[in-house]
């Protein structure tokens, strides 16, 4: 990394070094930790790394470690913790100290200093095993990586550059991102795609287009080599390890390749300035490019009702109120049958007011609030009804550290101790319809009139067999009476949850209350085969034979 830490001996004779106190803190329990720095400089003598309360100054754990390094080259020294009790709170540091009797030329360069529990499948530079586990808990199906925001590039040089997020820590470069903090790249394309394997995802990989935040646009003739790197990192993710950047994969320890299926060409070009030459000439010949060389991708717009290939997919972005999700409960039906769509990112930020308008600038609610959750099910269930034209559905953001954050709300909010990690109303809601997958819709009819305040999907899941009925009901001035029958079914029994909340406005943070209320029951059939039963305001439920 660019930067480093220089601790010199001073007038000090005797243990001098530093301590960090990590991501706004530091959980400690009694499992391993695995950690690595780099240090440059002549010493003789032992590293000493330590886990301590920066309250009580307890030492949870130490290692000690040989140097081995001299006064020009960079050296790692890896380690392992090993606490035998928890912390009681967060509030802990990192030490690494050492003799200074034992310097030769007074000082020592550390850099990348790092510092792991266990991760999610035991994967190196892995995954926070419980942010990831509150992610497999919806049963999703794709993600959709770098961003968002971030692919774009907040301003030249600085887009994302992909050959730049894979390899050593160590040759990673940094830059600043969309969001006003450096970003890393720890988190490079090979962690998104084994992110994507442990979860059983579907990678939608985002591309950058030759667009900035900024408004800086390049220009057509300018535009080819970045279409190239484009191809560049399609071949390092799917090419065989005989080809220049497959091969590349290969010597990563990666010889497998793996499968794209959708490319998206850069993200929401309808803003800052990206439009025009959107349409002129960048996403034809980012589409082109790909199509060319791999005519099976399907190559998504990153915006929609632009004019372009027939074949082309699109990205529909939509942040609203509650009202306003439900007054899109039948946008997709009127999109023609050969429409192709993904909802990238979808989340209730603003609450209800008289021109049903959100007022970007201002200040969003900190979490996702349960009517507007209730209203995200509306519109989810009518993409639901429109599948064959649907992609797919995704929160966005997913997750925000609640001590330093740039966006809100988002899916799942943590901080630096597990137990606080906390599943949004939003999450309950998702979960609910993730877990019930249809996979075809079955024809229905009704007997009153217009949809609404009950709004519905039902289909069939083949792979189990069971029907399914999934519901929201929203803003009703009483409980909705539902009769459901699944024509040709000989179910006598299906059970039936419901999610509720006593206050519309409330939300699920950490540290706070369950403010879902869940209802899980059987309902049996009655003599004509109908399932009979009755749903509140403000409720989403799902019936299942």
């Amino acid at each position: 990394m660019p930067s480093s830490l220089n601790v010199a001996k001073g007038s000090a004779n005797g243990l001098i070094g530093f301590a960090n106190e990590g991501w706004w803190g530091i959980e400690v329990k009694p499992q391993k930790y695995a950690g690595s720095f780099y240090v440059q400089g002549d010493y003789d003598g032992d590293f000493v790394v330590s886990l301590q309360s920066k309250i009580t100054h307890e030492t949870f754990a130490t290692a000690k470690i040989k140097s081995s390094g001299n006064h020009k080259d960079w050296v790692q020294y890896k380690y392992e913790l090993l606490p035998k009790k928890s912390a009681s709170n967060t509030n802990n540091t990192l030490a690494i100290t050492f003799d200074s009797k034992g310097l030769k030329h007074g000082s020592l360069n550390f850099n990348l200093i790092s510092l792991f529990p266990p991760t999610y499948n035991n994967r190196p530079n892995g995954l926070r095993i419980d942010l990831v586990e509150a992610m497999a808990e919806l049963e999703g199906k794709f993600l959709r990586f770098p961003g968002g925001s971030d692919v774009e590039g907040v301003q030249a040089p600085y887009w994302y550059k992909w050959n730049e997020t894979v390899g050593d820590l160590k040759d990673r470069y940094s830059r600043p991102s969309a969001w006003t903090y450096e970003e890393s790249n720890g988190i490079g394309l090979i962690e998104y795609m084994n992110w994507c394997d442990d979860l059983g995802l579907e990678p939608i990989l985002a591309v950058w287009d030759g667009h900035y935040l900024s408004d800086e646009v390049i220009s057509e003739s300018d535009l080819q080599p970045y279409i190239d790197d484009t191809l560049n990192q399609l071949e390092f993710l799917t090419g065989s390890p005989d080809t220049p950047f497959g091969s590349w994969r290969a010597s990563l320890g990666y010889p497998k390749p793996w499968k794209i299926n959708y490319v998206e060409i850069g993200n929401e070009d309808n803003l800052y300035g990206g439009l025009e030459t959107y349409i002129a000439y960048r996403f034809q010949a980012y589409y082109d490019a790909i199509k060319a060389k791999y005519p099976d991708i399907t190559v998504m717009e990153s915006l929609t009702g632009m004019p372009g290939p027939a074949a082309a997919a699109t990205d529909y972005h939509q942040y609203t109120t509650p009202d306003g999700f439900v007054s899109q409960f039948n946008y997709f039906d009127q999109m023609p049958a050969s429409n192709r769509t993904l909802n990238g990112e979808v989340a209730t930020v603003y609450p209800n007011n008289p021109s049903n308008s959100v007022a970007w600038g201002s200040p969003f609610p900190l979490y996702p609030w349960w009517i507007g959750s209730v209203g995200e099910a509306v519109f989810l269930i009518g993409e639901e009804r429109n599948s064959p034209k649907i992609i797919g559905a995704s929160y966005a953001p997913m997750f925000r550290n609640i001590d330093n954050w740039q966006w809100s709300p988002t899916l799942i909010a943590f901080d630096a101790d597990s137990s606080h990690t906390s599943r949004s109303t939003s999450w309950h809601v998702i979960k609910l319809l993730s877990t019930n997958k249809i996979t075809h819709n079955l024809p229905t009819t009704w007997n009153d009139g217009d949809i609404g305040p009950l709004y519905w999907v039902a289909g069939r899941n083949d792979q189990t067999g069971s029907n399914i009925f999934k519901a929201a009901v929203y803003n009703s001035t009483s409980d909705v009476p539902v009769t459901v029958h699944f024509a040709g079914s000989k179910a006598k029994i299906a059970n039936l949850t419901i999610l509720s909340s006593d206050d519309p406005n409330a939300s699920n943070f950490p540290g706070g209350p369950e403010v879902v209320k869940t209802d899980v029951h059987p309902v049996t059939a009655n003599a004509q085969g109908a399932f009979e039963f009755s749903l509140p305001s403000l409720s989403v439920a799902v019936l299942k034979t």
